[in-house]
């Protein structure tokens, strides 16, 4: 399903006039606030409709070490809390993961999986991967901290023409802002890279998109003729909800507000037309929540 171009860059085939990719983030899998009944409500809506999932960093917290300042005996799940905490957390992630193995695409990192690498110089994401894929013979590729995932899709099977949607993911930085939810932060996207149809972000935990437009200069057969380029920038949202009644804890004492929960679906809509005497393919891109 999907192949490693190189280091930061993962190729998706799919065949459908109408095509889906699940795009996840900040999961924090192990903390006692993930929303685990919620998170296998979706990935099983995309196992049964057979939608590749791509997870956009901190799949894991990872904060209960003796190595981090921010751990609190609250925050451990009564299974991780061993001596070897950081191999149960992995082990136990590579079964409750497993009947999902066959879907998921591309894990990248987030920043709660490099301050692990960083401060006890293990690779978590690396090892969650690789034991996976040895234990259910899958596929799943690392992604980095942000990278590039290109989907091909073809209308028909066993056909050669097909149409790329170049996905541009990064798992985020700063704090959003409480006022523009990530508007900024996909401003900033558009001065990061070039080239992408859909960018992706998590890291805020917040959920929405918008579509972009920009004028490009594109030459055909010696002929140059302008063209409108669609842009779907996404923002998705957390599986951590945190917030609570809003008693107490290190998110109500810093003023942040509850956060929207889940991901979202990107969509990708494809079919033929005829212009100018020729066939092409065209496309329309949007994404959605998941449906209840």
């Amino acid at each position: 399903m999907v192949e490693k171009i190189s280091k930061n860059i993962a190729r998706l085939n799919l065949i459908g006039k109408h095509v889906q990719v699940a795009l996840l983030s900040d999961l924090h899998w192990d903390n006692p606030k993930c929303d685990r009944e919620l998170l296998k409500k979706h990935l099983d809506y995309c196992l049964e409709n057979q939608i590749p999932v791509m997870l956009n960093g901190d799949t894991f917290c990872l904060m209960q070490g003796k190595w981090d300042p921010r751990r609190s005996k609250k925050d451990i799940r009564p299974e991780h809390n061993k001596a070897n905490y950081l191999d149960a957390v992995i082990e136990d992630a590579v079964e409750w993961f497993a009947p999902y193995a066959d879907i998921i695409t591309v894990v990248g990192y987030g920043n709660h999986e490099t301050g692990i690498i960083r401060n006890v110089e293990t690779d978590p994401l690396q090892r969650f991967v690789d034991l996976l894929n040895y234990k259910c013979n899958s596929n799943v590729i690392t992604g980095g901290y942000g990278g590039w995932l290109i989907v091909n899709v073809f209308l028909y099977e066993n056909q050669k023409s097909c149409i790329s949607t170049k996905i541009k993911y990064y798992h985020g930085s700063g704090g959003g802002g409480v006022v523009t939810k990530g508007a900024l932060n996909l401003t900033r996207a558009l001065e990061l890279a070039e080239g992408f149809d859909v960018f992706t972000m998590g890291h805020i935990h917040e959920n929405a998109s918008r579509n972009d437009v920009r004028e490009t200069l594109k030459t055909e057969g010696g002929q140059c003729k302008i063209e409108l380029k669609q842009i779907h920038m996404a923002i998705t949202g957390t599986y951590k909800e945190e917030y609570g009644e809003g008693f107490m804890g290190w998110h109500v004492e810093r003023g942040a507000p509850p956060k929207p929960v889940g991901g979202r679906i990107l969509h990708i809509y494809i079919d033929r037309i005829r212009n100018d005497g020729k066939d092409n393919l065209t496309k329309i891109i949007d994404s959605s929540k998941f449906p209840l």
